[in-house]
């Protein structure tokens, strides 16, 4: 029996892997620059915290979780989402008490239990970012800009952001009312009616045609805003512009999740067909309260890592050939003693800062210069008796075929100078 990756997921395996860690990398620089710093939260969680936390109305909860007993009879749910275990975290480890708002980003795993497709999986790698304690749209913006600034790095010119306000706890009831109202007198199915009363939000959320034709004319909450929402929706999109972030109003835009209040925004592009989210995020000043702790104003975001190497292919911004290049130098020894050689030499190049690797096993002259054609690598070093005898190496540029021999004293600084 040879086994699969489970349905909904997938492996990534060299050299693709590599784009992962330079994607996340670009994505997370922006927010250490920024102070914010590294936090990392089990993979698993008390499944009441994303009931709580999350909603339990909303898709993920309803449907999408991967919930199971473990052998304590505990209810453990594996992490769909990242917001809420931070601020668990947080809270936990009394953060908040401290110096706010608490900055903190994150890379790792999410489990949802989608509907598999191009772009949409059941496991998937996410960077993400929550600014806590501070109720500002300076800092809503801030975050938004450093999400746009790790899409910049990468090279990518087709991700659009979408702007919205969701309201608060004041103006967000009377809006609530009339969204509802409107929708009960649609034509829509009995778990969609029951969605109505408990999260209508959900609704406008709802991507199947037959519901999306029928929200013509709903009412949009930017029409129902209080005064200081409306004021602070107004600074947060006077901050982008001041910045330069493009943005768009999207006055029917939500979010998957309960907790968002006021800000909510989200990046998308064109190039990755019906799933065109490769981030998002927005306010959520009420989550900390839901799942027992203080008020705690917060904002923060959610970057697909999968999803931008998806757009990063469809802009062409992909090198296979920088993609292939797992190290500098290759090292192809003729002879055992040869060998003892090398692997010094690949060993002190490594210390020095230079990627290399060298043929192992007992590969000919041939096969050791076509593993070293595949490796990527810029140099090889070829070393046989005779270089042994003479105290150097052969170089030799894999680009243009050049070969010089180097002292086998000189080889760790020759490279290093070839290499700058």
């Amino acid at each position: 029996m040879t086994f699969q990756a489970p349905k909904g997921t997938f492996d990534w395996i060299p050299p693709r892997s590599e784009r992962v860690l330079a994607v996340r990398d670009a994505l997370a620089a922006p927010l250490r620059r920024a102070g914010y710093g590294y936090v990392e939260t089990p993979s698993f969680e008390d499944t009441e915290l994303f009931k709580r936390g999350v909603g339990e109305s909303t898709d993920v909860v309803s449907k999408e979780m991967y919930t199971f007993l473990d052998k304590g009879g505990r209810s453990i749910t594996l992490r769909p989402e990242g917001t809420a275990p931070v601020v668990r975290a947080v809270l936990q480890h009394g953060l908040h008490n401290g110096q706010l708002p608490v900055k903190l980003w994150y890379s790792g795993s999410q489990y949802r239990y989608e509907r598999a497709q191009k772009g949409r999986y059941r496991h998937f790698w996410q960077v993400g970012a929550e600014a806590l304690g501070a109720e500002d749209p300076a800092l809503d913006a801030e975050l938004i800009v450093l999400a746009w600034q790790g899409y910049a790095a990468l090279g990518l010119t087709g991700v659009r952001l979408l702007l919205n306000s969701l309201g608060d706890r004041q103006c967000r009831p009377v809006y609530r009312a009339a969204l509802q109202e409107f929708l009960r007198g649609l034509d829509l199915d009995e778990p969609t009616r029951e969605r109505i009363e408990i999260n209508p939000l959900r609704v406008l959320d709802d991507k199947r045609s037959e519901v999306q034709e029928q929200l013509t004319g709903a009412p949009l909450v930017i029409d129902h805003l209080c005064g200081d929402c409306k004021a602070y929706h107004e600074e947060v999109r006077w901050l982008l512009t001041a910045a330069a972030v493009p943005y768009a109003d999207d006055p029917r835009l939500v979010r998957g999740l309960d907790y968002y209040t006021r800000t909510t925004f989200e990046f998308v592009h064109d190039g990755l067909g019906s799933q065109s989210a490769v981030g998002g995020g927005g306010r959520y000043d009420g989550l900390s309260e839901v799942i027992g702790g203080p008020p705690l104003p917060s904002v923060g975001w959610a970057l697909g890592v999968d999803r931008t190497i998806l757009a990063m292919e469809a802009e062409g911004l992909l090198d296979d050939a920088a993609d292939a290049r797992l190290v500098d130098v290759y090292g192809v020894a003729l002879g055992e003693e040869a060998k003892r050689r090398m692997f010094l030499l690949v060993t002190d190049l490594r210390q020095a800062g230079v990627g290399a690797d060298m043929a192992y096993g007992s590969r000919g002259m041939k096969g050791a210069m076509k593993a070293a054609d595949r490796s990527g690598a810029r140099f090889a070093l070829i070393l046989g008796e005779r270089d042994l005898a003479a105290e150097a190496v052969q170089v030799k540029d894999l680009t243009t075929a050049e070969q010089t021999e180097v002292p086998l004293t000189e080889v760790v600084t020759t490279l290093k100078g070839k290499l700058k």
